[in-house]
């Protein structure tokens, strides 16, 4: 496993992060709670030493709660990410960065979590009915008291990441990028984090689970919910992906790799990235992905898989 200094926190964090987006059981389908502790737990064995949850990742923050689960035996080898300032309200998510409920959803976190600090304390989404300004000086007092190492911030945009550099002297961001959604990099937010020394540390790295390989319609009901979110289970975008995973599968073949693999050294070969995120809910498929750490894709795979990307994609 690599590593790699979380922005100006001197945190060192593997560059494959375990996420749990889907150990919240309500929105990648169902997912058992006992395989996903031993998926945690295969990361670590992995060498990953990073884990990534939130409060808004199930009802009741049921994702937390299998983390704390999954490390409290072994606190102090985990670098643990969590999120405030989404609720689940009756199901719904709600954006809340009321400085009062801020500090609420902090101390519920750390009970769920069965840890007295959060490594790194990100907010999760900007909420336009409270001051940004007001929300990130708390996040630094509540540094201030010990309870944080280090902040970030989520789903930023460039101006949002630099009033919370100002502010709060962030060690992170977390965009969403995948081969398939480079949002984060046309709006200049991965560029402007590598010029001001903040780690990025990207979520939906695998496309909720296409670029593994699963080119399958989904149908947005009960708790699976991801082609609500991601765009590419639905056509026009499925048949396309179908065809850059043909693309894809050629250079896994003659790598003897897996293409959920390539999919993510892909992400780790983009300038400015720290982690990528990668949501492994079995034991199998967090060894798998640990994998991707261990070699890198040349220069001429990569511009081969541009010029398919723009082909197919337009």
């Amino acid at each position: 496993m690599k590593y790699r200094k979380l922005g100006n926190s001197g945190i060192d964090v593997s560059v494959i992060g375990q996420g749990t987006w889907q150990m919240g059981n309500d929105f990648f389908g169902n997912i058992d709670e006992a395989e996903a502790v031993r998926a945690i737990h295969a990361s670590l064995e992995s060498g990953v030493n990073f884990i990534d949850t939130a409060a808004g990742y199930g009802n009741d923050g049921e994702s937390e709660k299998i983390v704390g689960r999954a490390v409290s035996d072994r606190r102090d080898k985990v670098i643990i990410a969590t999120k405030l300032g989404v609720l689940r309200v009756h199901g719904n998510y709600v954006k809340c960065l009321d400085p009062n409920v801020m500090r609420l959803e902090l101390e519920t976190s750390l009970k769920r979590l069965g840890t007295d600090y959060i490594d790194l304390y990100y907010i999760h989404w900007p909420d336009y009915n409270n001051s940004l300004e007001v929300a990130l000086q708390t996040m630094v007092d509540m540094k201030k008291e010990g309870k944080i190492r280090a902040i970030g911030v989520s789903n930023f945009s460039q101006e949002q990441i630099k009033l919370a550099i100002e502010i709060a002297d962030i060690a992170a961001v977390q965009p969403q990028l995948s081969m398939l959604n480079r949002s984060s990099i046309e709006d200049n937010v991965i560029p402007y984090c590598y010029e001001k020394n903040v780690g990025v540390v990207s979520y939906g790295s695998l496309g909720g689970g296409i670029l593994a390989g699963r080119a399958e319609a989904l149908a947005v009901s009960g708790n699976e919910l991801r082609g609500s979110f991601y765009g590419y289970y639905a056509e026009p975008m499925l048949s396309k992906c179908r065809e850059l995973l043909v693309c894809l599968g050629k250079i896994a073949d003659n790598r003897g790799v897996s293409i959920a693999e390539l999919s993510i050294n892909w992400v780790l070969a983009q300038k400015g990235v720290t982690s990528a995120l990668i949501g492994a809910s079995t034991a199998k498929k967090a060894e798998q992905n640990a994998k991707a750490s261990l070699w890198e894709l040349t220069a001429e795979e990569i511009a081969f898989i541009e010029t398919e990307y723009t082909r197919i994609m337009g």
